[in-house]
């Protein structure tokens, strides 16, 4: 599923300017859910969106070590600007959602879009 169906799934608003124009082409295989990084670390899979509510430097970091494509800040949460700029600097597209991570995780569910067990 490409990142800009994504957005539009989620109403999501794009934090990282300059990867407006690449969302097409970003091609987005599974997600994952959590505000627990450990967890991240332990089960995501490469290729993969991360949705948090959690919103400081290590959340890219994380994405950067775990070769995630994108992240989306759900609950409305908007990551100071340190956090974009790191983004931007490391290629990382950042989305904010105004939705839950239940109703963002269920939409993109419903959407055809796996997570790493299935």
């Amino acid at each position: 599923m490409k990142l800009s169906e994504i957005r539009n799934m989620l109403g999501a608003k794009v934090l990282t300017e300059d990867a407006e124009e690449r969302l097409c082409g970003i091609d987005i295989k599974t997600a994952c859910g959590s505000d627990l990084m450990s967890d991240v670390l332990a089960f995501v899979k490469d290729q993969g969106l991360l949705l948090t509510g959690l919103v400081n430097p290590q959340v890219v970091r994380t994405a950067e070590m775990m070769d995630i494509c994108a992240i989306c800040f759900v609950r409305g949460k908007v990551p100071d600007e340190s956090i974009i700029t790191l983004a931007k600097e490391l290629g990382v597209p950042l989305l904010q959602t105004p939705l839950s991570l239940f109703i963002a995780s269920g939409r993109l569910y419903k959407g055809g879009l796996m997570c790493e067990e299935e």
